[in-house]
């Protein structure tokens, strides 16, 4: 399965055809809904349908049956649960992308990738590292969208058996035992920091006792330290779905709380009038500026605008383009074209799916730069 890495993202946010149309499908393929490869079948046959009967669809045929032959080949779904799929015949663009969680099916025709949803899933996507531990043992897991990456562990001396290493005789144990337990979290600190950073985790979650919590944080290395954002309810050799299950419902919260946070920085900026915009019009003047440093946007937020192919300036109403006084195109999707502006200028781009705040600011905002 395809990693969705930042530079694929960039480099199809970074293309445009100049000389034929760009075709966009993302199909849902996931086995739960879908049992029979026909079932996904019949939807692309009415993806494919849509974008043929919309104006100059024809011109994308030859892209419409790649993508058709391609899912008709046949697809490994053990794994796989949606596809996003970028073609364009005439400028050598080919890209397929394997997803490990459902998309919602859509057909876009433009004159670029259509990346929301695929942004949107890359945003889901970051590790999340779990370090478990009790007394004696320690383990270690790197999940990624649900899926089990990368899974550790140790054991420790049995504090349970200091009585048969000759020191029972030598007066009260319970200093060695503390000594043990400390030595082991020490040690289950360590490993999670080798296993963290290499993997490259963006957010921790720890599985400990209350009794053990407070050893445990202070013996962490700041790399993970920082990234602690809260405590699973679990048993250390618990069923491995049930972990799993925890990890989602956290990384649930854990982007909630992120989106809120960013979109209450926006409303102040707004609100003050001090490097912040919202609204469709404000924000695609700023990207036509290049001042958007963090683009926010509502998940499914999609509406009809315009989009200059002389300067770039994007506008929710044409057809004079009131930068260069050239003709704008009609696009079906505005919303799409300004996350593809965003990116490929280097923005920061977030797909927010749980914020009434962000759909009173108009559904879209920017952080600016200036």
């Amino acid at each position: 399965m395809t990693t969705i890495a930042a530079d694929v993202i960039k480099e199809l946010a970074a293309f445009r055809s100049g000389t034929a149309p760009v075709v966009t499908i993302y199909l849902d393929v996931d086995g739960r809904r879908h049992a029979r490869p026909l079932d996904y079948e019949l939807e692309l046959d009415h993806l494919v349908r849509e974008a043929l009967d919309r104006p100059g669809g024809a011109a994308a045929s030859d892209d419409l049956q790649r993508i058709s032959d391609h899912v008709r080949a046949g697809l490994d779904r053990t794994r796989v649960r949606g596809l996003a799929m970028f073609s364009c015949v005439a400028e050598g663009l080919w890209r397929v992308i394997e997803l490990p969680v459902s998309v919602q099916d859509r057909v876009v025709v433009n004159a670029a990738p259509a990346l929301a949803q695929l942004e949107s899933v890359a945003q889901e996507s970051a590790r999340v590292g779990v370090l478990a531990v009790d007394k004696q043992r320690a383990r270690v897991f790197v999940f990624e969208l649900g899926e089990l990456l990368h899974s550790d562990g140790l054991t420790d001396e049995l504090a349970r058996d200091i009585d048969h290493l000759g020191n029972k005789d030598q007066g009260d144990p319970s200093h060695h035992v503390d000594e043990l337990v400390a030595n082991h979290l020490r040690n289950a600190a360590r490993q999670a920091f080798d296993v963290f950073q290499h993997t490259g985790v963006r957010d921790v979650l720890l599985a400990v006792p209350d009794q053990l919590l407070n050893a445990l944080e202070r013996g962490l290395h700041p790399y993970v330290a920082e990234r602690v954002r809260g405590r699973l309810h679990v048993r250390i050799d618990g069923p491995l779905d049930e972990l799993r299950e925890s990890v989602l419902a956290m990384e649930h919260e854990i982007t909630v709380a992120r989106e809120d946070q960013m979109v209450a920085q926006l409303r102040a900026a707004v609100g003050t009038g001090n490097k912040g915009v919202s609204g469709l019009a404000e924000t695609l003047a700023a990207l036509a500026d290049r001042r958007v440093d963090l683009l926010l946007v509502s998940a499914g937020f999609s509406t009809s605008g315009w989009h200059c192919s002389g300067c770039g300036c994007m506008a929710s109403v044409g057809r004079r383009c009131g930068r260069c006084e050239g003709e704008m195109d009609a696009v079906d999707d505005i919303v799409e074209d300004a996350i593809d502006v965003a990116l490929a200028q280097g923005c920061r781009v977030e797909i927010v799916s749980e914020s009434a705040d962000l759909d009173v600011l108009g559904r879209i905002g920017a952080v600016l730069r200036f």
